[in-house]
């Protein structure tokens, strides 16, 4: 099954927003060819897992180093900078690149499991009442966008009748691995995140939700008392304080502080190990097995 490209479609879209000026529109074309550079350096990646792992984050910082330095910050255009909440042409590159990376770290889930940015089954509910009925009691399905998800195709039949002659039906992705990708992780992201992972559970207790951020913009709490397995923060460095980022809105600051930034961002690369370690909460879960009745009594504990 092909992997989605979320990045890419931001990029097209881009070229064809009626507002991006027209010195841009060449750099943006420069940026597709060296996307899909990006996607034919990490299709040719081969090996064990730990070298497949280490050799995708090589090229993904390469990559998006050139997005988010080359191609926003030194425009000589305001738009691009200033739009990159609406654009998203920088934090859709981890949301193309997470699929890459899972299933190349686990080829094996390929050919059952999809990868990527999902609608997510979150709830069941039913729509009839006593006055008005309807063939399955009215099934309906409430999902939620995950910016990654391993998930598999579901479809779910409900009727008043055991041969289900008459039926309502719906279809949804079931995520087992979902997580969310931020740029910043502030305190309101976080408690908006803790929602989500609850419906997540809700709909799948053995499901995981994680949460992955750039750059970390709140003090850190503890996950503990909520449904977010981890918060892995990829860059392992915190936001550029809001003094410096007023700089960046205008050509001139970026200009002023072109050789700062550029040391800044190289000097806080995403981190394999975070990557690695996300990877093997993955694998956890692959080897995870029901435990054996024998080996429990032998060791007193499941």
């Amino acid at each position: 099954m092909p992997l989605p490209t979320p990045h890419l479609d931001k990029l097209n879209a881009a070229l064809l927003n009626d507002k991006m000026p027209g010195n841009e529109i060449p750099r943006l074309q420069h940026a597709i060819q060296r996307y899909h550079e990006w996607i034919a350096h990490m299709n040719q990646v081969t090996g064990g897992r730990n070298d497949v792992v280490s050799a995708l984050v090589a090229l993904f910082n390469d990559y998006k180093f050139f997005i988010d330095f080359d191609l926003i910050y030194c425009s000589e255009d305001d738009f691009l900078y200033r739009q990159k909440g609406q654009l998203k042409l920088d934090n859709s590159v981890i949301e193309e690149f997470l699929p890459h990376l899972v299933s190349k770290a686990f080829p094996e889930l390929q050919a059952t499991l999809n990868f990527g940015p999902t609608k997510c089954f979150a709830a069941a509910y039913f729509k009839s009442t006593l006055q008005h009925q309807t063939n399955g009691g009215g099934l309906d399905i409430r999902t939620k966008d995950q910016d990654f998800a391993i998930s598999k195709r579901l479809f779910i039949k409900s009727s008043h009748t055991a041969g289900f002659e008459l039926s309502d039906s719906v279809e949804a992705y079931l995520g087992y691995v979902t997580a969310e990708c931020k740029t910043n992780l502030d305190k309101t992201m976080f408690q908006e995140a803790t929602a989500t992972a609850h419906d997540v559970k809700s709909a799948a207790p053995g499901a995981k939700y994680f949460l992955l951020c750039e750059w970390l913009d709140m003090t850190p709490v503890s996950t503990a008392p909520t449904d977010i397995d981890e918060v892995l923060i990829m860059r392992k460095a915190k936001r550029i304080s809001s003094n410096i980022r007023n700089v960046f809105s205008s050509h001139a600051g970026r200009v002023a502080k072109r050789d700062w930034y550029r040391g800044f961002l190289l000097s806080n690369p995403f981190s394999h190990d975070v990557f690695e370690r996300f990877i093997g909460h993955i694998e956890s879960l692959i080897n995870n097995e029901d435990p054996v009745e024998a080996n429990v009594l032998e060791d007193g504990y499941f």
